[in-house]
């Protein structure tokens, strides 16, 4: 007798398959319960919800991609502050008002300014390219003013 011809009294038994798909049994590799444990499961991703979230502008084009939240095209500036910062007789511009620090945005020069009425004037102020309301309009030209 010699080795390769000796067998064994019980050979290995073979473990019964379970329904569940392959030869993992029981799960099937899935865990337990729930939404991952069933078959054409799928999590959305959670960004993507929150994009769908954002409102958009309609049409196909240019507003593809924008949000209606976009940044303002014209800058408030109240009268009480020209009156704070500026000399009696000053020109007011958007780049006078740039480069007083009043407001400090990149946009400014292609932006608009407007000038609201809240507070008072005592100066006389020359206004320039600049969008004025009905209150500021009535008090700078009261004030001796003038707007061009």
């Amino acid at each position: 007798m010699q080795t390769n011809n000796l067998k064994r009294k019980n050979p290995n038994t073979k473990h019964v398959q379970v329904g569940r798909g392959g030869k993992r049994g029981k799960t099937a590799g899935r865990g337990t319960k729930g939404q991952n444990a069933r078959s054409g499961h799928r999590k959305r991703p959670e960004l993507r919800d929150i994009i769908k979230k954002i409102p958009k502008k309609r049409g196909y084009g240019k507003n593809r991609a924008k949000s209606t939240y976009a940044k303002p095209t014209v800058f408030p500036v109240n009268l009480s502050v020209l009156e704070k910062n500026f000399d009696a007789g000053a020109i007011i511009s958007p780049v006078s008002i740039l480069e007083k620090g009043i407001l400090k945005s990149t946009r400014l020069p292609s932006a608009g300014v407007k000038i609201l009425g809240t507070g008072e004037v005592t100066k006389k102020f020359i206004i320039s390219k600049c969008m004025v309301s009905a209150s500021a309009k009535a008090k700078i030209e009261a004030a001796g003013g003038s707007i061009e």
